[in-house]
């Protein structure tokens, strides 16, 4: 009787472990929770680095204003242009299309 009890007694301390362990996930749902986690950790990186920019984006809306506001005054109509153009010497043009309306004439002329 005693080495039944003492057989019995190491087959549960043998096998007690592997019962306690959980199964494995299947590779599926490691790689979903894989997926959250990056997904996760990108949210984090974003939302951090958009917390240290904020300050200099607002920095560079409030001296933008006023270029992009003098910028409107100018070009009246942007479906009036052309697409810019870069010429070999580095110069830029915007040309107006041929079928744009006039321009009024300017208020004052510089000679």
């Amino acid at each position: 009787m005693s080495r039944i009890a003492a057989l019995c007694l190491g087959m549960l301390l043998a096998f007690g472990p592997a019962a306690a362990q959980e199964a494995e996930p299947l590779p599926d749902a490691k790689m979903r929770e894989g997926m959250d986690l990056l997904g996760q950790g990108m949210r984090l990186l974003f939302k951090g680095l958009g917390d240290e920019l904020e300050p200099a984006l607002r920095d560079l809306a409030e001296t933008m204003q006023p270029a992009l506001r003098r910028l409107v005054e100018i070009v009246d109509d942007f479906d009036a242009y052309q697409m810019p153009e870069r010429l070999p010497n580095g110069d830029i043009l915007i040309r107006r299309k041929p079928d744009a309306p006039p321009l009024p004439p300017p208020d004052d002329i510089e000679i």
